[in-house]
């Protein structure tokens, strides 16, 4: 471990940041009930992440970080999701973002961000907006101005991990291009014109999450804070990439940390709580033969979901160490990830679902809060269709096609 000026330490490998984060995440379990329960959102918790160095494990080594695996990024995120879902999720973007802009290398703003990023700055972002017709549409525009600035205009939803942010990374296109070229925006939460309407998150599960609104009005932007990403890609010709596979390996840890959590949690009731069956003639509920079964299933469909996604996360380090990234290696981590994510959308819900058969009515009180899981793993799945995973899976089965390369989209 070594120190940066701010303090805040960088960690200096795998071992240490998983250490740390297992040693967070202790604290962050033991008031997940009670922020459930009281509707406060984990505001503290990332503060301490962001003091403990963890949010700076991938930052270049050219930038001063420790450029950790990105598969250590996946695990960090998995053991802070099974303390709490929505910490984990809002940190998620911050590790995409802070690989994404290291392409950059030396040019603005990367020097800036990871400076930042390794005194324990949080990254968030505004991509998706509603009324448009795909979610990938984007309706938020950022016009240069005569005196070389630019302004940003523009209403986000779902934007994830902007509660804690330093950054906000803002999905946008550039006004007056044809074709037109996305760009991203970096901006403060504190800049003129930029207002969190973070309370309007009202979905049934992730609630912790704050995903609300973001509005942009006239914000004025330095130049060196917009990125030019040109037009948008061409899913067959686009230079190979494990942005999106590294992206939704970290989706994946989110929904397998809560299947764990619930599937321990479960556990943790039936057997000092639940009563037993009378025709089971046992004493204690986690005797049953029926119920040692079936958790029996739910531990199998967990270990295949882990092992899958360790998979996959070693598959995007293994492309990344090469001189280039290929299309062959692009492809076999976005086809190992995409197997875990479609996968966590089945198996994780049915954890999530099944520990209540098993303990029985009184599990359902509130205030054990147990339904958390189940409907914080539903409505993260729904993050991306598992449908058109298998899709891509099974054209890869049947005809040996690659992948197209859509960013993070797979």
């Amino acid at each position: 471990m070594t120190t940066t000026e701010s303090t805040t330490p960088v960690l200096t490998s795998p071992d240490e940041a998983l250490r740390i984060a297992q040693s967070i995440a202790a604290d962050i379990a033991a008031g997940a009930v009670e922020r459930e329960l009281t509707g406060v959102w984990p505001q503290e918790q990332l503060r301490q992440i962001g003091e403990s160095g963890l949010l700076g494990i991938i930052v270049p080594a050219a930038h001063g970080g420790p450029d950790l695996p990105r598969a250590t990024a996946v695990e960090v995120l998995r053991i802070l999701s099974q303390a709490d879902s929505a910490v984990g999720q809002l940190l998620l973007s911050h590790f995409v973002l802070t690989h994404a802009i290291s392409g950059l290398e030396n040019t603005e703003p990367a020097p800036s961000i990871y400076r930042d990023v390794l005194a324990g700055a949080q990254l968030g972002n505004a991509t998706v907006e509603r009324g448009t017709r795909t979610s990938a549409e984007r309706r938020t525009t950022v016009t240069r101005q005569g005196d070389g600035t630019w302004r940003l205009d523009g209403t986000k939803y779902y934007a994830t991990g902007t509660l804690g942010a330093a950054w906000i990374a803002v999905a946008a296109r550039i006004a007056g291009t044809e074709p037109p070229h996305g760009a991203t925006v970096f901006v403060r939460p504190t800049d003129p014109g930029v207002t969190l309407n973070l309370d309007r998150w009202s979905a049934f599960g992730q609630r912790g999450t704050a995903s609300g609104e973001v509005v942009f009005d006239n914000v004025a932007v330095d130049a060196d804070f917009v990125i030019d990403e040109g037009p948008d890609p061409d899913p067959v010709t686009a230079p190979p990439a494990v942005l999106g596979a590294f992206d939704q390996a970290l989706h994946t840890a989110v929904d397998i940390g809560i299947a764990r959590a619930a599937l321990e949690d479960g556990a943790r009731f039936v057997t000092t709580k639940s009563r037993p069956w009378f025709e089971a003639g046992v004493d204690n509920a986690g005797d049953e033969p029926h119920v040692v079964r079936r958790f029996g299933e739910l531990t199998a469909r967990l270990y295949a979901l882990e092992a899958l996604l360790a998979q996959g996360a070693a598959l995007v380090d293994e492309a990344l160490a090469a001189p280039e990234v290929t299309r062959e290696a692009a492809a076999a981590a976005s086809l190992k990830v995409a197997a875990a994510k479609a996968l966590a959308q089945e198996f994780a819900v049915e954890i999530a679902s099944g520990i209540f058969e098993l303990a029985g009515a009184s599990a359902t009180d509130r205030g054990h809060a147990l339904d958390r899981h189940w409907r914080n793993v539903r409505v993260h799945s729904l993050h991306d269709p598992a449908r058109w995973k298998y899709v891509h899976l099974g054209n890869y089965t049947l005809h040996g096609t690659k992948p197209p390369r859509l960013g993070v989209l797979l």
